[in-house]
Order: structure tokens, then C-alpha cells, then sequence
């Protein structure tokens, strides 16, 4: 049978697969080069860079994967849909760039004290063709990112962005060599890269962990909307109130209020619907009129009648307490 949802659980984002597309293919063929080059040249800044080059690889078709199954209808296993695999490709990725950070800056201590010849020509030449193939990489998942929200892009776009800096720093590092002659710049620059991959890693780490553990998104401020609830005429009490994403733009919110015996329970939750959607843009909302007289809450409902009734008593009538 199937069950009416009021919002899709479902994403097309046709601009996040073009883009992804086009920044797989891309990505393939120059991972391919940067190998061959780094084994050859012996450079390790290059070689880091073609490390993380295969972890794009990997985490663009993870990406790819997520988006795919973000399409999907939601079923009777799946009530939700499968927008939460776009979260779980983003944490995997960014759990992909905080190990192979990691790796670089050991094996840059590693070479930091054993420095190995490099060959200097092939090195520049390899790193300026990643110089300008990233820039363009970065250039359209940044383009894209402003078309459609999605926390997979976003991933991918970090990805670039280490790359690019990747690249620059191979560039610095070969000219420095060919000057100097001081072979540890190679290991020194291949480290910061892997420090700067680090962060942008932990970054999306976080961000897609928090997610998964359905904390309140930071764009939001619960009490903020507790109170604009509370205001709604006829609603004495807001509690068991959640607020969550699913994905990077879908939200959902779920609240438990007390309303007055006088008024109509429909009306309650047609405005609150209204001033989540007006004032938050939250249009997927489960609220649930209650009766602190009627629904058990314990100690908390006890507490509320108590402070009702003198409300009561010194309004002379029904009182409004939030």
C-alpha cells in the first residue's frame, strides 16, 4: 500500500551528478598520470598528492553511490528513504582523508630523515598539469555547491581543495630543490599538505557525525523555537520537542504540547505549522496536542497543573501559561 508523504524523501539533484560525473572522469585520468610520474621521479610531495588523488577516486564514487540512492522512493522498510547514505558517504570520506593525512606525515618523517634524490623536471611538470586540472575540478564543485546543498559535493569539493594546495606546494617544492638543492623541502611540503588534508577531513567528519547522531543543527537555536511554539494561541507548554536533519536540507521537528480544554487541537497545529514554516522554513513537523489533565507525565505534569491552577486562581479564569 503505498503511504502519502507530504514531502519527498527524495533527491534529483541532476546539477551534483552532472558535476560528480564530470569530476570522476577527470580525476581517473590524472590519478593514472600522477602514479606513473611520482614512481618515476621519486618525488614524495607527488607521490602524496597521487595518494590522495585515489582516495578522490574512491570517495567521488561513494559520492556518486550516495546520490543515486538519494533518488529512491521511500518503501516500508526505508520510511525515510535513503537520504541518510549521502551522511554516511560523507563521514567515510572524510574519514578517508584524516587516514591518509596521517600516512603522509609519517612517511614524510621518514624521507625529513632520509632524503632521496627526486628527479626535479618530471616533478614540475607533473604538479603544474595537477596544478590546472584541480583549479578547474575546484572551480566547478564550487559552482555547483551554490546550485544545490549537499554535503557529498561538499566532501568532494575539500577533496579539491587539499589537491590544489597539493599541487601548488609540489610546484614550490620542486623550484626550492632545483635552487637549493635541499631535498628535505620535498618530505616538509608533502606534511603541511597532509596537515591541511587533516583539517578539512576532521571538518567533515564532524559535520556529517553530527548528523548521524541527530543533534540539533547549527543553523537552529531550540529554545528559539520552543519559544515562537509556545506563543501560538492556546498552547500552554512545550516539551518533548526534537529537532534533527536527515540530510544536509531536509529537517524534521517533533514537539508535545499542552492547550487549553477551550480550543480546537487542529487549529493549534495548523499555526505552529505555519510559523515553523514562515519563520524556520521547517515543513516537516509532528506535533501532538496533550492534556497535562488527561495524558500521564509524572512529576513534570503534576508541576504544570499545580502552577496552572494558580494561574487560574489569580487570572480568574483560564490561564495562559507558557
Amino acid at each position: 500500500m503505498y503511504d502519502y508523504h507530504h514531502l519527498p524523501h527524495a533527491k534529483q539533484q541532476s546539477r551534483s551528478k552532472r558535476t560528480l560525473w564530470i569530476t570522476l572522469l577527470l580525476t581517473l585520468f590524472f590519478t593514472i598520470v600522477e602514479i606513473v610520474g611520482g614512481l618515476l621521479s621519486n618525488s614524495l610531495a607527488l607521490l602524496s598528492d597521487s595518494a590522495h588523488m585515489v582516495s578522490d577516486v574512491l570517495a567521488l564514487g561513494l559520492s556518486m553511490l550516495a546520490i543515486y540512492m538519494a533518488t529512491r522512493q521511500p518503501n516500508s522498510k526505508f520510511t525515510f528513504g535513503y537520504l541518510r547514505f549521502e551522511i554516511i558517504a560523507s563521514f567515510l570520506n572524510g574519514l578517508t582523508l584524516a587516514v591518509i593525512s596521517i600516512g603522509i606525515c609519517i612517511e614524510g618523517v621518514r624521507r625529513f630523515l632520509n632524503p632521496e634524490p627526486i628527479n626535479f623536471q618530471l616533478m614540475l611538470i607533473i604538479a603544474s598539469i595537477g596544478l590546472i586540472v584541480n583549479l578547474v575540478l575546484t572551480l566547478v564543485l564550487s559552482r555547483s555547491m551554490k546550485e544545490e546543498e549537499n554535503l557529498n559535493v561538499q566532501s568532494a569539493l575539500w577533496h579539491f581543495i587539499g589537491d590544489l594546495l597539493s599541487s601548488i606546494g609540489v610546484i614550490v617544492s620542486a623550484v626550492i630543490i632545483y635552487y637549493t638543492d635541499l631535498l628535505w623541502f620535498d618530505p616538509l611540503i608533502s606534511m603541511v599538505i597532509g596537515v591541511i588534508i587533516f583539517i578539512g577531513g576532521a571538518r567533515i567528519i564532524k559535520e556529517s557525525y553530527m548528523i548521524l547522531m541527530e543533534s540539533v543543527p547549527d543553523r537552529y537555536n531550540l529554545e528559539d523555537i520552543r519559544g515562537t511554539i509556545a506563543a501560538v494561541e492556546g498552547v500552554e507548554d512545550v516539551h518533548e520537542m526534537h529537532l534533527w536533519a536527515l540530510s544536509t536540507d531536509h529537517y524534521s521537528l517533533t514537539a508535545h504540547v499542552f492547550i487549553r480544554a477551550d480550543i480546537q487541537p487542529f487549529c493549534v497545529i495548523l499555526a505552529i505549522n505555519e510559523q515553523l514554516k514562515e519563520k524556520y522554513g521547517i515543513e516537516h513537523t509532528t506535533i501532538q496536542t496533550e492534556h497535562a489533565g488527561i495524558h500521564p507525565h509524572g512529576e513534570y505534569g503534576r508541576q504544570f497543573l499545580q502552577k496552572h491552577e494558580r494561574g487560574s486562581r489569580f487570572s480568574g479564569g483560564p490561564g495562559h501559561v507558557v
